[in-house]
């Protein structure tokens, strides 16, 4: 046997040569350390059964890192198709890879599974879990595996897709990619004898006792490989994690997300609703929503022409030579409805503001004396989501963005980032968001992007350098950036430390010279401007969301659609109320009287149910000193407040914008 010649490194860094005999595996490193369930070789992951080559680099993965956790998660998609292959021999393999929080699998069955199936799957995963079978790597020809997989139809599509993979978003790179191909068995712990076989990149646990915890979380149909030209296909969702607590406690969380679902609050607050006649991803706005929806809309307005925005509007509805110029319609055409063609030629909805901001730029000839020049739009636009990812108001088929396109100098550049990061995370925090980091999507070597390396470069250091100023956690984000420039995303969490993209900052080189945009500078020359595009909200409707969720329906006053509900204690209590409630509206206050038959005890709970921020509560005593009586929604009280102090009190929480 001879010597191989190995380095060991953490976290990137090299901490010491160590020579051992050929054959050595990679788990023979680390003995002892039971967290550690694969290795990075040579920068990519390998099974703990690797066995070392001379020279190679290693560092240990551990199940708690993301890498750790995706390794769990589709070590447990496999046992849990194990698991409907035993129960369901006619059951065919899809697809199975690690997405966040958890793993899926596609199996193309006759009948849909039932809650009762997946009790019985589950049932079966935690008997292969415990018989402790290894998962073992076998190189195949792509013959090889076409004769093993005979019966696998998904299985043998993907094998013709082999180099292609790679780059797909449909969890096809997970089976099979760039480089060999690879069959993954699960072998009795004592026999060695095959259980099941699957094709897959890896790598994997070292054995099905590996996996700590997991449980099965529902059903649903998926077209395969999320095409709908393809078969409809049976997907079952489940999580896995390192220890039982924090299965347990990601499980809470989900319940708490589920109370917390904008579909579901906005239905029980009625603030909008999703009309089938309309189609899918297309909402509307009842008149409690329209009032949040108006009062976002107005504060952001009023904070804009301060700010020396200047408003504009679009149609809907334009040419499609627009988007050919704006370079939108070859980079983005799948995400646009296909064309309307009338008049002899192609009409599309708009997709994006941009091209028909830089019109309004080039309606007539620009100085430098107009720059920065701050354009602003709540503009709705359409764009084509796939059914299948169509989520209520965070991912729909039309809504409206809050766009503002900034025409400016290349000097003012550095000058407008910086002004309007602090702009957007200012604003953001009079919403009631402040845990912020910032997200840096820049170009890689796809042949997506246009423009020349060297404008890549200096809108990217521009951007690197405002981001940096603001003293926040920047994270790279490779091949994220649109096709004509790179861009920071505002990422906020919300009140349970789920994380949204909000507002975003690009800057573009690109579409001011596809659109031939020039002014005039000092010296008579014409210039191309920088054109930064900046959406705050992203979408009104998606922000909405965010912040439906974040307060749980409970919305600080100044957003509440109703800040303020009279409740007598008796019919006799009305009147006085009635008074009350017109003085709180002359101060600009939106309050309402329950004059209803219901009994006072059933009224406050319906006011609860709304989330309504002030219930004002009077009886005979308030009635003869000319007060009121404040029951709050976390059922504390306050008894005896004059009439002008508690109209104060309102007035004074919407004005600041607080929580009550």
């Amino acid at each position: 046997m001879s010597d191989v010649r190995v380095i060991i490194k953490r976290d990137s860094v090299e901490l010491e040569e160590r020579t051992v005999t050929t054959g050595t595996t990679a788990a023979e490193l680390f003995p002892g350390e039971r967290s550690v369930i694969a290795a990075r070789v040579g920068g990519e992951l390998k099974d703990l059964a690797y066995a070392l080559a001379d020279g190679d680099e290693v560092e240990p993965v551990d199940i708690t890192s993301q890498d750790g956790l995706n390794i769990l998660r589709h070590s447990t998609a496999h046992v849990m198709a194990q698991a409907v292959q035993e129960l369901h021999p006619e059951a065919k393999l899809g697809i199975g890879p690690p997405v966040k929080d958890g793993f899926y699998y596609d199996f193309d069955v006759e009948k849909p599974f039932t809650p009762d199936d997946l009790k019985a799957i589950e049932k079966k995963m935690q008997e292969i879990q415990k018989r402790g079978q290894r998962f073992s790597r076998r190189v195949v020809t792509d013959e090889a595996a076409r004769e093993e997989l005979a019966d696998e139809p998904y299985k043998l599509e993907l094998i013709g897709l082999k180099g292609g993979a790679a780059a797909s978003d449909d969890g096809a790179d997970v089976e099979v990619g760039a480089g060999e191909l690879t069959i993954y068995d699960n072998l009795d712990a004592k026999t060695g004898d095959l259980c099941w076989k699957d094709l897959c990149r890896g790598p994997h646990l070292p054995t099905t006792r590996n996996i700590p915890a997991f449980k099965l979380m529902r059903n649903a149909a998926a077209y395969w490989r999320g095409s709908e030209k393809n078969p409809m296909l049976q997907r079952i969702y489940g999580t896995a994690w390192p220890t039982k607590e924090e299965l347990k406690a990601h499980l809470d969380f989900l319940v708490e997300a589920e109370k917390r679902d904008h579909r579901k609050l906005g239905a029980e607050l009625d603030l909008f609703s999703f009309p089938e006649q309309l189609g899918s991803g297309l909402a509307v706005f009842h008149p409690r929503g329209g009032i949040i929806r108006r009062e976002m809309e107005t504060y952001s307005r009023k904070r804009h022409e301060d700010a020396d925005y200047e408003f504009v509007n679009t149609p809907h509805i334009s040419k499609e030579e627009l988007f050919v110029t704006s370079g939108h319609l070859p980079h983005y055409g799948d995400g646009m409805f296909p064309p309307l063609e009338f008049d002899g030629q192609n009409y599309r909805l708009k997709a994006m503001n941009c091209p028909m901001h830089n019109l309004i730029f080039d309606a007539r000839g620009r100085s430098y004396r107009e720059l920065p020049l701050r354009l602003f739009e709540f503009g709705t636009v359409y764009r084509y989501e796939k059914s299948g990812v169509v989520h209520g108001l965070t991912r729909a088929r039309g809504f409206t963005q809050d766009d503002s396109h900034i025409y400016c100098t290349k000097e003012q550049m550095a000058g407008e980032l910086d002004s309007l990061l602090t702009f957007v995370l200012d604003l953001l925090r009079d919403y009631g968001l402040d845990d912020f980091e910032l997200e840096l999507s820049t170009r890689d070597d796809s042949p997506k992007f246009i423009g020349e390396d060297s404008e890549w470069e200096e809108a990217t250091e521009a951007l690197r350098q405002a981001a940096e100023k603001q003293g926040l956690p920047l994270v790279p984000d490779p091949g994220g950036a649109a096709y004509y420039g790179p861009k920071i995303s505002v990422q906020a969490r919300d009140a349970i430390g789920r994380s949204w993209q909000m507002s975003t900052v690009q800057v573009d080189f690109q579409q001011p010279k596809r659109f031939g945009l020039e002014y005039t500078a000092p010296d008579g020359s014409k210039q191309q401007p920088v054109m930064i595009h900046r959406a705050l909200f992203g979408s009104i409707e998606r922000f909405f969301a965010v912040l439906l969720e974040h307060y749980a329906g409970a919305f600080p006053a100044w957003l509440a659609p109703v800040q303020a509900v009279g409740i007598p204690i008796g019919d006799a209590h009305v009147p006085y109320l009635q008074e009350f409630a017109a003085e709180a509206r002359r101060k600009g206050l939106r309050v309402d009287v329950d004059a209803s038959s219901d009994r006072m005890q059933k009224k406050i709970r319906n006011q609860q149910k709304l989330k309504v921020p002030y219930m004002v509560i009077v009886g005979d005593e308030d009635m003869s000193g000319g007060t009121v009586s404040f029951r709050y929604r976390d059922g504390s009280q306050k008894n005896g407040i004059p009439r002008d102090e508690a109209i104060a009190e309102m007035v004074d929480a919407v004005e600041r914008r607080i929580q009550v």
